[in-house]
């Protein structure tokens, strides 16, 4: 796989199929289901999904918690400037990476309306590096959720949903601990009604964490198919997940990854068909041939033309021997009207 081989993950988008809101109820997105064994493409909508799913399989599901990422502070000469903070990135809270969209200067500050500040202590290339100075010892944390806004992809630019709304909307209903700058979309169709319908089919849950960076949206270069890597991101498996999985495998019950996030990280930490590293991040880049150890089913929604995640999803078509591949199904999903991208609706992989 190459860089020319990037034409063959393109496709044409009428601007009317990209949702910008999320539907309500959430369970209500379509869901378009491919049956990689009988060639079939089945419409449903999402909340029937455990119908076409296995008792005894096991669920995986990323449950990092999106950021409100996105500042708009005053520089010393009293002028706004935008700060992004790369949340996802950290690893010193004395030296948060930031990016901004005008320019700045080592040990300038960027002060919040509270008057707390950061303090600029680094640059690197278009990344500076701040720390928080807090008069009342107010957190990063807490001076996001204050003063922050949830950080959208550029393609739902112009969504008119109010900021406290998206906070919810734009977030999984079992979002737990994380620094993501973006949601695990797939993850955003899930309800009580959902969990209720597959506990009742006997369908297990876990949990993996994968913290969502501004990575997932970037181009592809030449580079990552020379080195068969990607951005960098910090994953964890909950308590008992690696042994569920193992166990379930053992068993040869089917593991289903809910988006490519999930599918990410175990595939990551997997050898032989069984969980065996520990890792505390990933960069891998699965794109055709790659052979899946853990995954047997996925849930996914509908991705940007020519992305990593594309080639990802593509990879998991060709693994399972499907006559279709990513672009043909997309263009079906197109030609019904099927809507796409981080508040689209979503397909089923068998």
């Amino acid at each position: 796989m190459e860089m020319m081989d990037m034409e063959k993950y393109d496709y044409t988008l009428p601007k009317g199929l990209i949702r910008k809101e999320g539907i309500e109820p959430r369970d209500s997105a379509r869901l378009f289901i491919y049956d990689t064994k009988t060639d079939t493409v089945t419409f449903d909508i999402f909340r029937h999904i455990a119908k076409y799913l296995s008792p005894q399989s096991l669920m995986i599901l990323n449950d990092t918690r999106v950021l409100p990422a996105r500042l708009w502070l005053t520089k010393e000469t009293g002028g706004k400037i935008e700060v992004f903070v790369l949340a996802n990135e950290i690893e010193d809270e004395e030296y948060i990476p930031v990016l901004v969209d005008r320019k700045t200067n080592v040990g300038q500050k960027l002060t919040f309306p509270s008057g707390d500040y950061f303090e600029v202590v680094g640059q690197k290339e278009n990344m500076f590096f701040v720390r928080v100075v807090s008069h009342a010892g107010e957190s990063l944390q807490t001076l996001l959720h204050k003063y922050g806004q949830t950080p959208l992809p550029h393609y739902l630019e112009g969504a008119k949903t109010k900021e406290d709304v998206l906070r919810k909307r734009y977030q999984t209903v079992f979002a737990k601990e994380g620094a993501s700058v973006a949601a695990p979309t797939a993850s955003l169709h899930f309800t009580d009604t959902v969990f209720a319908s597959l506990a009742k089919k006997n369908i297990g849950i876990d949990f993996v964490t994968l913290d969502v960076g501004l990575g997932t949206f970037a181009s592809l270069t030449s580079d990552n198919f020379r080195t068969k890597k990607l951005h960098t991101e910090f994953i964890t498996l909950a308590p008992g997940t690696r042994e569920h999985i193992n166990i379930a495998k053992q068993a040869g019950h089917p593991i289903i990854a809910v988006g490519t996030t999930a599918l990410r990280t175990i595939e990551s930490l997997a050898k032989n068909h069984q969980i065996v590293f520990q890792k505390d991040r990933t960069d891998i880049f699965i794109y055709p041939p790659y052979e899946f150890q853990i995954a047997d089913i996925l849930i996914t929604n509908f991705h940007l033309p020519k992305t990593s995640l594309m080639f990802l999803v593509d990879a998991f078509l060709q693994d399972k021997k499907a006559k279709k591949n990513i672009v043909e199904l997309y263009n079906r999903a197109i030609e019904n009207h099927f809507s796409f991208y981080s508040f689209g609706d979503s397909m089923l992989i068998l």
